[in-house]
C-alpha cells in the first residue's frame, strides 16, 4: 500500500499580501512521497489497491512523452511489484528524454502509437486489441481520472484546511479538481486554474461532477485566461514568474500546471477580486519532473529543486 509523507502548509510573506489584508499559503502535495509525486499519488493509490484486489499483476495506462502521469504510474507500479504498461502518443524518438527513460528503467514497457490511433484509447475494440497484444490488465486512463482517482483526490484537503477561505487548483483532466470540490466546506470556494485552452472544461468539470454524483458544501469557480496559448505552452512572462516565485519563496513551480494557477492566484490578489481577510491556499499538485523534459526541449533553464 502506498504511504504518504505529511504535506507541509507553507505561509507566504510578501508586502503585497500586508497591503491587501490577506494570507496566502501552499500546500506542498510535491512532498507527499520520494517518488510519486503531488497529485497522481491521490490519483493511483486507490487505483492500485484495486488492481490488486482483482488479483492483476499488469496495469496498463496512457500518456504523452513528457507525462507527469506515465512517470507516477512506473514508479507507483514498482512500489506495488506490478508490470506497467504505457501507451505512448507519437512515435519513438531515440534518444528518448528524460521522462521515459526514467519508466522504461523501473520497467515500464512503453508501446508508442501514432496519434491518430491514439485518439481511440477510450474505445472497446481498441481496447480489446491491447488486451489481445499484452494478455489481461488493469486499465488507467490517461490522466488517472476516473472513479477511485476521485476518490483519492477526496483526501488531499484535511481538517487543518477548513481555516481557508479558498483553495486554488490548477486543472488538467479535472480528476484532483473535482475531488477537491466534493471536500469542501461550506464557508470554501475553489478556484480552478485551467491549464488547457478553450471553454470546454466548464463543461467536463461539469460532466464529471454529474457523472460521479459529487454535491459539496462549498462553491467553484473556473478561470479559463490564464492558460498562456494552451496545453504545456508557455510566454516568457510565465518563464519570468516562475523563476520569481522561486527566487521569492524557495518554491518550484511547473509551466504547464502550478506555475499558470501560481501566477492566476496571484494576478487575482493584485487585481482585488478576494475580500480583506480572505485566506488563500494553493495546491501544488507537483508534477516538477516535468521542468527536466522542459529544459531539455526548450533551452529555457527552470529551477527543479525546492529549498
Amino acid at each position: 500500500m502506498l504511504l504518504p509523507n505529511p504535506v507541509p502548509i507553507q505561509f507566504i510573506n510578501h508586502p503585497i499580501l500586508v497591503e491587501k489584508g490577506i494570507k496566502l499559503a501552499i500546500k506542498r502535495l510535491d512532498l507527499v512521497h520520494p517518488d510519486i509525486s503531488g497529485n497522481k499519488f491521490f490519483k493511483l493509490k486507490y487505483n492500485l489497491e484495486q488492481a490488486k484486489k482483482e488479483r492483476k499483476t499488469k496495469i496498463l495506462t496512457f500518456g504523452g512523452a513528457f507525462s507527469n502521469h506515465i512517470f507516477a504510474t512506473s514508479e507507483a507500479a514498482k512500489a506495488e511489484n506490478l508490470q506497467a504498461i504505457g501507451i505512448i502518443r507519437g512515435e519513438r524518438t531515440e534518444p528518448l528524454n528524460a521522462t521515459l527513460v526514467h519508466a522504461e528503467r523501473l520497467g515500464m514497457h512503453l508501446h508508442f502509437i501514432d496519434r491518430t490511433a491514439y485518439r481511440n484509447k477510450a474505445e472497446p475494440a481498441f481496447i480489446a486489441g491491447l488486451k489481445e497484444k499484452f494478455g489481461d490488465f488493469y486499465l488507467i486512463p490517461e490522466g488517472g481520472t476516473n472513479e477511485l482517482a476521485i476518490k483519492g483526490t477526496q483526501t488531499i484537503l484535511g481538517l487543518e484546511d477548513r481555516q481557508f477561505s479558498h483553495i486554488c487548483s490548477s486543472i488538467g483532466t479535472g480528476g484532483t479538481f473535482s475531488g477537491l470540490y466534493s471536500s469542501l466546506s461550506s464557508n470554501q470556494k475553489l478556484l480552478g486554474f485551467s491549464s488547457l485552452k478553450g471553454e470546454f472544461i466548464r463543461t467536463e468539470i461539469s460532466d464529471l461532477i454529474g457523472e460521479y454524483r459529487l454535491v459539496s458544501q462549498g462553491s467553484y469557480e473556473i478561470f479559463t485566461n490564464y492558460h498562456f496559448r494552451g496545453y504545456a505552452k508557455y510566454t516568457q512572462e510565465l518563464i519570468d514568474f516562475i523563476r520569481w516565485f522561486y527566487e521569492a519563496f524557495g518554491i518550484v513551480l511547473d509551466p504547464v500546471y502550478t506555475g499558470k494557477m501560481a501566477f492566476g492566484t496571484w494576478d487575482l490578489i493584485q487585481k482585488d477580486y478576494f475580500s480583506e481577510n480572505s485566506k488563500i491556499l494553493m495546491i501544488h499538485s507537483g508534477g516538477l519532473q516535468g521542468n527536466v523534459g522542459f529544459m531539455e526541449r526548450t533551452g529555457i533553464k527552470l529551477p527543479n529543486l525546492s529549498a
